[in-house]
């Protein structure tokens, strides 16, 4: 077999191969071993027509057609590896010649990973904010650490804000009543928008016993996103009580003595916080700072894929939260045309960073043991809620194995960008990534140099008697 490669453009090649007929052999038996197994002569017991016969009755050409169906995809890809050509995807392939018992011509146009030159990357320098904890963002922890502490009392008053009531709800549509849209005894905090639009503006000044109709659109069921009229009837209003926040809550509610001690444990867990959210953007940063010093052509089919597929994945998202596409427009104060071109440059970026990313785990040599692929499928199992076990069957089953190693190898490569870059905040102080630990603390090199070096001491061998 004969092959040879034709650039096309950056991301596209042609393959023209050339395939001497004998070299077809192995596909024509198994081709008339196939059409035997269909084919019913007397004479001649199923799968055991000899192949003359099999011309005589079905005749040569669909012999051939199927053999040529079959070897097709063994010489494209025998030829992808002879050549070195990175593919991705499937190729369009055209038989430009082929006669029995002549050579085969063929050609396959597929799409290819661009060649990319990488700058130098030792030193890239990227920023990010500054960590900033607010008094406002501390007190808000402690609010809702004295919530879970507070107590619910009954009031002989009208319904305010903040308030925790309970609640029936009757649904009509046209005077007649929708039976999947009725509840009673709901529990609700008015002001949490949780149940349905315009409920808090209904309920807000009832008393308890009183009832109010508004109209609003049903978030699921056969009438939903239609105009509903829903009749609620307040049954009871509760308002919450909060602890103070003093020493004796601190003792009640945490391992500390006191209010300070506690206040400072809630800044220092917003500040771990704050710099795993910092070192997210860093990661951000860099990257994004690396895509505008290299230029990386994007395959237009894999673009489209791309598109299409973070399109269905927004469209599932907006189904399970009952919103239609009109209304995420809406909240995003995006028009359609505005949405289809951020989406194709976040899809445009993603292919880029992804295509970077391989070349330089493969310059740095990089690769996943198992223990970091357990690791990595047992985050994905967390996120889809099923068992490790669960989503790792079904990865084999669907051969996501090998898109998951490459997940992994993109994050080692990703890392080694960050921690060999120079990361400053706004206020111009160097960001610290290397011995941040996933918890938004820092290791300590010293502590960890000790151990490494008390684990390399040999034991004392035992005194002899």
């Amino acid at each position: 077999m004969k092959s040879t490669v034709e650039s096309l453009s950056p991301t596209k090649v042609r393959l023209i191969v050339e395939v001497p007929f004998e070299e077809l052999k192995p596909s024509l038996d198994a081709a008339y071993q196939s059409i035997a197994q269909q084919i019913v002569v007397p004479g001649f017991r199923k799968g055991k027509v000899p192949p003359q016969v099999i011309d005589q009755r079905v005749g040569r050409a669909p012999v051939l057609e199927e053999a040529i169906n079959d070897a097709l995809p063994k010489l494209y890809s025998q030829a992808v590896q002879d050549n070195q050509v990175k593919a991705i995807g499937r190729p369009e392939v055209d038989v430009t010649e082929f006669n029995d018992k002549e050579n085969l011509q063929f050609s396959a146009e597929v799409e290819v990973r661009p060649e990319i030159e990488l700058p130098d990357l030792d030193g890239l320098e990227a920023s990010v904010e500054d960590i900033a904890i607010s008094d406002d963002e501390i007190e808000e922890q402690i609010d809702a650490l004295r919530q879970r502490f507070g107590s619910l009392n009954p009031v002989e008053r009208a319904v305010a804000d903040k308030d925790f009531i309970t609640l029936d709800l009757s649904a009509t549509k046209d005077g007649e009543k929708i039976e999947e849209a009725q509840a009673t005894g709901l529990s609700y905090q008015v002001g949490s928008g949780q149940l349905l639009d315009g409920l808090d503006e209904a309920v807000l000044g009832l008393t308890a016993g009183e009832s109010k109709t508004f109209v609003t659109q049903l978030v699921g069921g056969a009438l939903k996103g239609e105009d509903v009229d829903v009749e609620v009837t307040v049954t009871a209003v509760k308002e919450q009580e909060l602890p103070e926040f003093d020493d004796d809550f601190a003792q009640t509610a945490s391992e500390f003595d006191t209010a300070e001690e506690l206040k400072a444990d809630v800044r220092t867990r917003l500040e771990r916080g704050k710099r795993l959210e910092q070192a997210g953007d860093a990661r951000d940063a860099v990257l994004e700072k690396i895509l505008t010093l290299v230029e990386v052509p994007v395959p237009e089919g894999l673009l489209t894929d791309e598109v299409a597929a973070r399109r269905e994945n927004l469209e599932q998202q907006l189904g399970y939260s009952g919103m239609t596409f009109e209304q995420f427009l809406e909240s995003e104060e995006q028009t359609q045309e505005e949405f289809d071109e951020d989406l194709k440059k976040r899809s445009e970026d993603a292919i880029k960073a992804q295509f970077v990313l391989d070349l330089v785990a493969e310059k740095q040599d990089l690769s996943v043991n198992d223990q970091e692929l357990t690791e990595h499928i047992v985050r994905h199992a967390q996120r889809s809620g099923v068992s490790p076990d669960q989503f790792a069957q079904h990865a084999v089953e669907n051969n996501l194995v090998p898109s998951l190693v490459s997940e992994v190898v993109r994050g080692k490569a990703l890392a080694y960008l960050v921690e060999n870059a120079k990361i400053t905040d706004a206020s111009g102080n160097e960001v610290e990534l290397k011995t941040l630990l996933p918890d938004g603390s820092y290791a300590d090199p010293a502590a960890d140099a000790a151990t490494d070096a008390e684990a390399e001491t040999p034991a004392e061998e035992p005194a002899k008697a």
